[in-house]
């Protein structure tokens, strides 16, 4: 992610960032429920919500704006409208938040 940020392809770095949130959430899934299979999912909200993750209203926001981020390439204009929006600072407001989830999220799986 961070490498892809650095490579100046925004959009992507996000994309993966979507990415790490859904994988780190999936194994929490993994942790809070009997069966071993994740759902093959995207939705981070669903995944946050069947991990029994207790999320305020910030939170929550969060998960949602960065599920945009997981772009199917049959939305072209989506797709471009997205990626006009990513800049630099676009990107790097929502990578460090990204990161700052992810450690959240991962704690209790140690």
């Amino acid at each position: 992610m961070q490498g892809i940020f650095e490579a100046g392809k925004y959009d992507w770095a996000l994309f993966v960032g979507h990415l790490v949130l859904e994988k780190i959430l999936k194994a929490r899934w993994v942790m809070n429920n009997e069966d071993n299979t994740p759902p093959k999912i995207h939705d981070l909200m669903r995944l946050a919500n069947e991990s029994q993750l207790k999320l305020n209203d910030t939170e929550k926001e969060f998960l949602l704006e960065v599920n945009d981020f997981n772009i199917e390439a049959r939305y072209v204009d989506y797709k471009m409208d997205f990626h006009k929006k990513c800049t630099r600072e676009f990107a790097e407001e929502y990578l460090t938040k990204i990161k700052e989830y992810y450690n959240v999220f991962k704690k209790g799986l140690e």
